[in-house]
């Protein structure tokens, strides 16, 4: 007979977190094995999204399996446009010999750190060579997951904020350990940055690609749905785009479909190496996030919890 499933909540998921560099390896594996077609072992359909009208909420299921790593999880996800927290989500991680559910897993810290890991590692391959202006929008919890892990992994010297509403953004500033500029504007906050983080809640362009200072890395996060934007058309139009996922960008993202970019690559085909990092260009990596990294996430932090007894 199984035993019950484990419970680990948010803190027991933050106490089990693996270390930067292990988790920065397992999830550029995990890319790679994705764009690698079913050679890979990756299964990893498309989300459901279901729309919650009523209530302008939406609730996303993300399986995968990695053949790999022997791993088998679904993430359950929800997304409200008027709530706070925006997010909620749980992991459920499964035993894939026999489908036995092993635990449910808190999924927000899940989502907000490994989200960050796999910016750093696409701001790893197509930054510009001696950045030092990072810039963040938004200041939410994917604010702050890839403002530690960048900090953390990059020398910059000089870390600005925007957000729509300064006082959330004064107070991530005081928050954060380190000094952070509080930018009144978006147009300040880019001026002449080197990497930029999008993690809004925008709906609209608020990233004019006129004030992007040529050959700069945009990370744009946010803008999961078909009909949002973060970017404008003349950021997706004349950069040289990569994203997680095509199939997904191409379904899912509104700054890939409205402005009819084209993508260069997957994050994946760049670790491999089937495509290059053209880090003197301007350069997007539009992420969607994939059920994928969940995975390889939790069983990272389930074999932590497990082993601790």
């Amino acid at each position: 007979m199984s035993s019950a499933p484990g419970f680990l909540e948010a803190g027991a998921v933050q106490k089990h977190w693996p270390a930067s560099r292990a988790l920065l390896s397992a999830l550029e594996a995990a890319l790679v094995a994705f764009s690698s077609g079913p050679e890979g072992g990756v299964v990893q359909p498309l989300r459901t999204v279901l729309p919650i009208q009523k209530h302008n909420g939406f609730l996303g299921v993300m399986p995968a399996y990695s053949a790999k790593d022997d791993a088998l999880t679904t993430k359950l996800v929800t997304f409200y446009e008027n709530v706070s927290p925006s997010h909620q989500a749980s992991v459920l991680l499964f035993d894939p010999t026999n489908g036995t559910l092993k635990a449910v897993m808190d999924g927000n810290v899940i989502t907000a750190k490994r989200t960050a890991a796999v910016s750093a590692i696409a701001t790893k391959y197509l930054m510009p060579a001696n950045s030092e202006v990072f810039c963040i929008l938004g200041a939410g919890v994917q604010a702050y997951s890839h403002y530690e892990l960048f900090t953390e992994l990059f020398s910059f010297k000089e870390v600005r904020i925007w957000n729509r509403t300064k006082q959330n953004a004064e107070k991530f500033a005081q928050t954060v350990n380190g000094p952070v500029q509080v930018c009144s504007s978006v147009q300040e906050a880019v001026r002449g940055a080197d990497v930029i983080v999008t993690v809004t809640m925008a709906t609209q362009p608020i990233l004019h690609g006129e004030w992007v200072k040529p050959g700069a890395h945009v990370n744009a996060v946010g803008a999961s749905r078909p009909d949002w934007r973060e970017l404008d058309d003349d950021i997706m139009r004349n950069s040289v785009l990569y994203v997680d996922s095509k199939e997904a960008a191409l379904r899912e993202s509104g700054d890939v479909i409205l402005s009819g970019a084209s993508v260069f690559a997957e994050l994946g085909e760049v670790i491999l190496g089937s495509k290059s990092a053209l880090r003197e260009e301007t350069t997007v990596f539009k992420s969607l996030g994939m059920a994928i990294e969940d995975t390889v996430a939790a069983k990272l932090v389930f074999e932590s919890w497990s082993a601790s007894g």
